[in-house]
């Protein structure tokens, strides 16, 4: 009986030890079955991840492509020779056509200053209210894109479907604005002056020798005449220009018909009689520019007036006073020029690049060698530095010691000592006097630098 009870319990007892077994076991299978599941999952989501960048990085590729392509296809499209913008990005780079980025307006329309393409910008809008302004419009943007002077504003790009031209932006305005000291400007240097005459000749040659066709700008004046940072000046507007292809002979008196295009008094008055259309009736409007810049004066009557002076020897009354050193020998030939150019009839007028350029070009010469002279004479006096900070000031104040001081420097010392930063000895008061006379004298010196490292850039 014990025997057969003894082996009952053995075979309990291994069905237990082999149940134990089955769960062991199973309970690894279960582990191993949920291990090889989440390795799966991973997996998966791994091939997800792969798959989407890998789609991100060909849509990515696609982009980049086709603004490469953009890109290629406008520098070499043989029908598109600038940058096409729509009209979207111009309206987003002058905020909607604010009234607040206009800065000029003229007959043709608005122009509003902005950012395009990382790039400071001008955009001319033209109001094209007929199918002439269009064809019109879309010739000058024509014109335009073939155009590469230095002495010619660049045209950027354009909007043709919306009359937008993009021109480059040029930081320091119009000539005008420098003749008739608008919008704060100072008056340029004679040297500058000299300049910019010689550049705006080189610009207008260039213009009229453009092949197939030459271009007559037609509305040459001190507002078309833009300058950059360095005082560089360029040929704006080249709105009105036309192609002429049938060009009149200096020496005939004909008729063609067309229409008058300019601005009083820097038309030339023969194409104002005729209509007839000529290279030299430029160069009319290019002599009151020249005669502009030696007197600042208005146009209306001016080449009478200066012939006067020249004939009786007082021109020197009639130069611009804001300029003390005229050199009077220069300035002269330089009237005789501008005199010549602005003769009544264009066959009187002289060759602009045969004639008149190597005058300028000389002129300019001997102008670049005496402001390198100058340019040596030009470290600033002893006091107009602050005793205290041992700069340049910029608004100097006299104190109770007679010494003038950069305000904000003596403000500081005056917090803390009731003694002068000079002499030592104690201040009678704490007043300050504004020394307008200096702050003059230093502004004066400041613009005499900046103009002449303006030249310095250019001619090296």
């Amino acid at each position: 009986m014990s025997s057969e009870c003894s082996k009952d319990a053995r075979r309990v007892n291994n069905a237990v030890e082999k149940e134990v077994l089955h769960r062991k076991t199973a309970a690894l299978e279960k582990e191993r079955h949920m291990k090889a599941i989440k390795e799966v999952e991973a997996a998966k989501a791994l091939l997800a991840r792969e798959y989407c960048q890998r789609q991100i990085a060909e849509v990515n590729a696609l982009k980049n492509y086709l603004e490469k392509k953009k890109v290629i296809d406008q520098l070499l499209g043989t029908d598109q020779r600038y940058r096409k913008y729509t009209i979207e990005e111009i309206f987003i780079a002058t905020e909607g056509f604010s009234p607040e980025k206009v800065i000029g307006e003229g007959g043709y329309g608005k122009v509003y200053r902005c950012s395009l393409d990382s790039t400071p910008a001008a955009v001319k809008v033209v109001r094209l209210d007929t199918p002439e302004k269009k064809q019109e419009f879309l010739k000058e943007v024509e014109v335009l894109s073939q155009l590469r002077h230095p002495h010619v504003v660049l045209l950027l790009g354009a909007c043709p479907e919306n009359g937008c031209l993009v021109y480059e932006y040029l930081e320091n305005g119009s000539l005008e604005e420098y003749i008739f000291h608008q919008k704060n400007k100072p008056p340029l240097p004679w040297f500058i002056r000299f300049r910019v005459i010689f550049e705006v000749a080189c610009g207008l040659a260039f213009l009229h020798s453009s092949k197939p066709e030459p271009i007559v700008h037609r509305d040459l004046k001190p507002g078309n005449i833009l300058l950059n940072r360095n005082y560089v000046s360029k040929i704006a507007d080249v709105g009105l220009a036309k192609l002429v292809t049938d060009v009149a002979p200096d020496n005939v008196t004909m008729y063609r018909h067309s229409v008058l295009a300019g601005t009083l008094h820097y038309i030339d008055p023969e194409y104002h009689r005729t209509g007839t259309i000529r290279l030299k009736s430029d160069l009319y409007a290019f002599g009151i520019i020249i005669l502009q810049l030696l007197t600042a004066r208005q146009p209306n009557g001016l080449v009478h007036a200066v012939e006067n002076a020249v004939n009786k020897g007082t021109l020197t009354e009639m130069l611009d006073k804001s300029v003390t050193d005229w050199p009077l020998a220069e300035t002269e030939e330089l009237a005789r020029i501008g005199l010549k150019c602005a003769e009544f009839r264009c066959r009187d007028r002289p060759d602009l690049k045969e004639e008149v350029i190597p005058v300028l070009k000389r002129l300019v010469e001997t102008a670049n060698s005496k402001t390198k002279k100058e340019r040596s004479n030009l470290r600033a006096p002893s006091h107009y530095f602050c005793p205290i900070l041992r700069e340049i000031m910029e608004e100097p104040e006299i104190a109770a010691d007679g010494f003038t001081y950069e305000k904000k420097a003596i403000l500081a010392w005056l917090e803390k000592h009731n003694i002068s930063p000079v002499t030592r000895q104690k201040l009678d008061h704490f007043k300050l006097t504004p020394n307008n006379t200096l702050r003059s004298a230093i502004h004066d010196w400041k613009s005499r630098v900046r103009f002449s490292n303006a030249v310095v850039n250019i001619t090296g």
